[in-house]
């Protein structure tokens, strides 16, 4: 069951995605690569702390090549 509401200073992926302005796929990208970590929750119902989601959204995204906003040398 989704939280009504989550323990104080966490977010749910849903809470995180409006929060960072990113859609809840890219949240769950985020843990894929190692940029945002889960604080508790379950394994489909996690939480995030904000402040781990802040920092993952400012933080330096590695860019590969063919990828949308790269240009080729």
């Amino acid at each position: 069951m989704e939280y009504l509401l989550p323990p104080l200073g966490t977010l749910t992926t849903s809470m995180a995605a409006m929060s960072a302005g990113v859609q809840p796929a890219t949240i769950r990208d985020w843990v894929r690569r190692g940029l945002l970590a889960r604080c508790g929750g379950t394994p489909k119902r996690p939480i995030y702390r904000l402040a781990d989601v802040e920092a993952a959204r400012y933080a330096a995204k590695p860019n590969r090549p063919g990828q949308r906003g790269t240009t080729a040398a």
